[in-house]
């Protein structure tokens, strides 16, 4: 007797007719859904009728002019990752010559999709990528000329608006090999060298002097061309031909420094990658920036580490973690001390923690680690420094504090919920008042308010000074 639980084993019980009963009624007027059961059909035959099938389709989506919502987007993408199935699984396994030129085709589609959709999310860029990785895959099977795969590679990289062929080269430095990735490199040299023209400029409209238009242009396609160069350098494993694609100053710069200390080191050169990345850091590129940008410290401590350079090394982890309060670094650190030192490290390390001006970034270093323990000092020391905007921090705090230290916990929970109300937050208060029946949960387990105002005084004091805020109230009093 056959289950009526919707599961496979249930399913096939039902047998062949019945089931392509059920499906030919499921897809009717299901544009998408019938496209996929035909497409299933269709990889169930020869390799040449489903790739006939999948440019069919390419074609139609080429053609296609209307805007694309966010759901049609999705589905759009779902479809997308099944042709890529098909191409892998049924097409390539018996050609992977045609497999590849249907890859290439999916990349292609890329521009007009992109313009008739928001794709900030990377919905369509994830499937894009997976195209890139399929591409990959198929690469050391591919018997193509090296010379005309290299003029294909080239050619779609001029016309790469929205990234869709980046890492291309990677993805197919096997099936190039040495003559490819040579061929490839006299085309982005020749070009390097070739003039601007000004039909080069349209694309930078008329606002700008034709002189501008012309220098605009050319530093478009010079930073296409470096590009190329740069990956071929990396193919070829030629250290010296990646360097030479950047000047000494940018050398020094935090975004690129790095890239050349990891391939220095990769080929066995670590005191010219340990040069590279003291420069970096003298020039101020990566010390004068206000945003933290660790792959230059990652860098420089494996520079030191190839070179063996302990004491240098835990110098420079220690500076970072004092700097940052990186706890990934304070670990690293630590993990590198003889017994007995580690612990007086951690101890100092918690004292640095503890007077450091930035509070917040010592609650994120506290969550990294995780020590409740510190944070619960932090928060009842420093509370007044508390920013109950910064929810998406003291949320998680609030979590790491509530078992073991309540009274912390509530100090927490208090500045969102003052923030809130001073704020006229409205969109907020359910989440206050939520915190505030968190506060009288915690009072439970809290035997000493010590300084700091009890429950019941806290909620009083609201009262008085925020009498009119009855969305607020009302979630409370209910």
């Amino acid at each position: 007797m056959v289950g009526k639980s919707l599961n496979q084993k249930n399913l096939e019980a039902l047998g062949a007719e019945t089931l392509a009963e059920l499906l030919l009624e499921a897809v009717k007027g299901d544009a998408a859904r019938q496209r996929q059961v035909r497409m299933a059909l269709s990889s169930e035959q020869s390799s040449k009728e489903a790739a006939a099938d999948i440019r069919k389709r390419v074609a139609q989506i080429r053609r296609a002019r209307s805007r694309i919502s966010a759901r049609a987007r999705r589905t759009l993408a779902k479809e997308l990752a099944g042709l890529i199935d098909v191409i892998l699984t049924r097409v390539a396994p018996e050609d992977v010559s045609l497999g590849f030129d249907l890859l290439w085709s999916l990349l292609q589609l890329a521009p007009d999709i992109y313009a008739r959709t928001d794709d900030s999310n990377g919905t369509i860029g994830d499937v894009m990528d997976a195209t890139m990785d399929a591409i990959q895959t198929l690469a050391p099977r591919l018997d193509r000329d090296p010379k005309l795969l290299a003029n294909q590679v080239f050619e779609a990289l001029q016309d790469n608006g929205y990234g869709e062929f980046d890492g291309v080269i990677p993805a197919l430095s096997e099936a190039l090999g040495d003559p490819g990735l040579t061929a490839l490199k006299a085309r982005a040299e020749e070009a390097m060298d070739a003039p601007v023209t000004p039909d080069d400029t349209e694309y930078f409209g008329v606002l700008a002097s034709a002189d501008r238009r012309l220098e605009m242009a050319k530093d478009s396609r010079d930073r296409t061309l470096r590009m190329i160069l740069s990956d071929i350098a990396d193919a070829q494993g030629d250290v010296d031909a990646w360097l030479s694609q950047y000047s000494a100053q940018q050398l020094t710069y935090h975004t690129i420094a790095p890239d050349a200390a990891r391939r220095l080191l990769a080929a066995d050169r670590a005191e010219e990658a340990l040069r590279t990345m003291e420069t970096c850091i003298a020039s101020g590129h990566s010390t004068d920036r206000f945003f933290d940008t660790p792959e230059v410290d990652s860098a420089h401590f494996a520079c030191l580490e190839a070179l063996g350079k302990e004491n240098d090394l835990r110098r420079a982890m220690w500076t970072r973690f004092e700097t940052r309060l990186c706890a990934e670094t304070l670990r690293r650190y630590v993990s590198r001390l003889p017994d007995f030192e580690d612990d007086e490290a951690l101890l100092d390390a918690r004292a640095h923690v503890r007077n450091h001006p930035d509070l917040l970034q010592g609650l994120i270093l506290c969550l990294s680690w995780p020590d409740p323990a510190l944070a619960a000092d932090l928060v009842l020391s420093r509370h007044e420094e508390l920013d109950g905007n910064t929810y998406e921090l003291l949320t998680p705090t609030s979590e790491l504090l509530e078992a073991e230290h309540p009274l912390a916990a509530t100090l927490v929970w208090r500045s969102m919920i003052t923030f809130a109300l001073q704020n006229n937050r409205a969109k907020r208060y359910r989440h206050a008042a939520r915190h505030l029946a968190s506060c009288a949960r915690a009072e439970m387990a809290i035997t000493d308010y010590g300084a700091f105002q009890s429950h019941e005084a806290f909620v009083n004091d609201l009262r008085r000074r925020h009498p009119r805020k009855h969305a607020f109230w009302d979630k409370v009093d209910h």
